[in-house]
């Protein structure tokens, strides 16, 4: 029990280390300074977010098949390699094939981290505390990335390609720590049909057989996109507002830590409110959100810019507690994967889209637009939260 007990020190690590993003406060700077335009900046993000989509679920059940260590070893090295490409690249065609390799890398941590978490505790019979477990992962994963965001403007300094030199190395140093978690036993997977069989099996059962997954994962993926959605909207619209160039990091970094706060206390809100009020909250503060954003041209936008982080910062392990409860572990993986392939879906569908209304008409149309978008869709979901008694 101590061995899988050490797993969780262990996934507190590998998160600080894969969230230490030096390169994020300058990576529109540096494609610019490699020759890309805007478009082919969201294209590349576009790509990655289909190539997670893509390798998501395949990644998550070989994870339930040959084992989450393994796959979380393979992950990291795949993500390293990834950074060592975009290292040397100097144009869209190499930074597509590392954005195309750090999707397939992502796609084997997704998902497989959190089923491990999960298997561990129930075999060490505190399952129960893994919301708590879940919020403080995401929560350092934030911390982490907050440090990295000052951080990284400072290396800039030396070159805009320096980060990508340093985010090399950490990510190298994730591959030791991913080999030295200890693989924790569970059911028995269902080997007597064809791995694509299985697959879709699993598949039909989160999105159609399950109606409690299946209306967890749909309301799950438009609250977090409705969240994915503005983060790309932040620096701009700072800009538009009138936010000197100096303080985008400052503001960036503090984003970044109130999200880790919030997810740190999830568990307390949930426990306290409950898991139907504290479904509830989350897609109506979002669009809230999206409608005072609409209407504040001033930098006090910035405040309404935390109610979208702490939404982030409950949905993310509050949804996963709630999918996991429901979930075996011999398709935990998957399943999670599932959830995490359909919320790339629904932002490939939607970010573009809103950031269309932005391009032909304005930041307030298109944020108008979202909050109707995101209340007509959610608010149809929660009605089938309602009818399964999830909330």
């Amino acid at each position: 029990m101590a061995r899988l007990e050490s797993n969780i020190p262990k996934l507190y690590i590998l998160v600080v280390l894969r969230w230490l993003l030096f390169v994020m406060p300058i990576i529109v700077l540096f494609f610019y300074e490699n020759g890309l335009t805007q478009t082919q900046i969201m294209i590349l993000q576009s790509i990655f977010s289909i190539g997670v989509v893509v390798f998501e679920i395949p990644s998550g059940y070989f994870s339930d098949v040959f084992g989450r260590k393994r796959t979380l070893v393979i992950g990291s090295i795949i993500s390293t390699i990834a950074f060592g490409i975009y290292s040397v690249s100097t144009g869209f065609w190499g930074f597509l094939a590392a954005e195309l390799i750090l999707g397939l890398g992502a796609s084997c941590i997704s998902g497989t981290d959190s089923a491990m978490i999960y298997d561990s505790l129930i075999l060490c019979n505190k399952e129960n505390e893994y919301a708590k477990i879940e919020g403080r992962r995401t929560s350092v994963a934030n911390f982490s990335e907050t440090t990295a965001s000052i951080l990284g403007g400072l290396l800039a300094t030396i070159s805009l390609r320096f980060p990508f030199y340093i985010e090399l190395g950490v990510m190298a140093c994730t591959i030791p720590i991913a080999m030295s978690l200890v693989e924790p036993e569970r059911h028995k997977f269902d080997r007597t049909k064809s791995n694509l069989k299985n697959i879709l099996s699993i598949v039909r059962f989160a999105l159609v057989e399950h109606r409690q997954i299946k209306w967890l994962i749909i309301y799950s993926s438009i609250v977090g996109t409705s969240t994915l959605t503005m983060v790309w909207f932040i620096q701009p619209y700072l800009d538009v507002v009138g936010l000197p160039v100096a303080y985008f990091g400052i503001v960036w970094a503090a984003l970044n830590f109130s999200v880790g706060l919030f997810s740190m206390f999830a568990y307390r809100l949930e426990r306290f409110l409950g898991q139907s009020k504290t479904l509830l909250l989350l897609l109506p503060l979002s669009v809230l959100a999206y409608s005072l954003t609409a209407f504040i041209q001033s930098l006090w936008v910035i405040a309404v810019f935390f109610i979208f982080y702490f939404v982030r910062g409950l949905h993310g392990p509050m949804l996963k507690d709630y999918v996991n409860r429901l979930t075996s572990s011999d398709k935990r993986a998957t399943v999670l994967s599932v959830k995490n392939m359909m919320g790339r879906l629904f932002f490939t569908i939607i970010g573009p889209f809103i950031g269309w209304i932005k391009d032909v008409y304005s930041f307030q149309w298109a944020f108008l637009i979202a909050a109707v978008t995101f209340l007509i869709v959610g608010g149809g979901s929660i009605l089938f939260l309602r009818k399964y008694e999830l909330v």
